[in-house]
């Protein structure tokens, strides 16, 4: 399959500082949508979007891949390349992946569907991480399932796939740990943007029929690093 390349043109208006970049969040986060399902898993089209950085050559890679829901097959995908639009700090990790993950997203010649985000969205100190800022300006829903939980505590979820227990921010559930293969270490699904915690779960464990880690974010992850280093050769 082709795979489309096009180049990162990050918005004049974007953050270059810590303050700007919160003051985007704090615009942004009131317009999170919260009260729609989601589109039911194993249907249509679902994407996952990936980058990966070379910071000594300021170059950053984002990769976008679409899957048949039902068969997960790879239906289309695209990367972009840039230059590293801000700098690295924890909490605002959004604002140096979101202009190449838009520009990827935008090159895909079909539908992406539902995006699914390796990272977070409502689970985030200020409730509105990738999932959720990306979800806001590209107005597709879009859902968060990282490897670690964050700053946030959670109780062991049962050791069978498809067992889960809440996300905690004090007594906020923002989040689920879920099991995805038996007696695997959890992932951490959160809601960023038109869908429901429910349906998030779902998608993951629609996504995880061997791995811990959903197909769309492994095929994304994939098609960066091998972008990245072609665009490094």
């Amino acid at each position: 399959m082709e795979t489309k390349t096009t180049t990162v043109s990050v918005p004049a208006a974007w953050p270059t500082t810590e303050e700007g970049a919160r003051a985007v969040q704090d615009e942004l986060r009131p317009l999170v949508v919260l009260d729609e399902p989601g589109p039911p898993p194993g249907a249509g089209h679902v994407t996952g979007v990936d980058v990966a950085y070379d910071d000594e050559r300021d170059l950053v890679v984002a990769a976008a891949v679409v899957l048949d829901a039902a068969t997960h097959e790879v239906v289309a995908e695209a990367t972009a390349v840039g230059r590293i639009s801000f700098p690295y700090v924890p909490g605002l990790l959004a604002f140096r992946e979101i202009p190449a993950v838009m520009a990827a997203l935008e090159a895909l010649a079909v539908p992406p569907g539902l995006v699914v985000c390796d990272g977070y969205g409502l689970a985030h100190p200020r409730r509105f991480g990738l999932a959720s800022h990306l979800g806001v300006l590209t107005g597709l829903p879009t859902i968060g399932v990282a490897k670690n939980p964050f700053t946030f505590t959670y109780e062991e979820p049962g050791a069978r796939r498809g067992s889960a227990s809440p996300l905690l921010a004090g007594a906020e559930e923002v989040g689920r740990a879920l099991r995805t293969r038996d007696a695997v270490k959890p992932v951490f699904v959160s809601v960023g943007h038109r869908t429901t915690l429910d349906t998030a779960c779902a998608h993951t464990l629609a996504l995880t029929p061997q791995y811990r880690l959903p197909e769309t974010t492994r095929r994304a992850d994939a098609l960066c690093r091998r972008a990245l280093k072609e665009a490094t050769a």
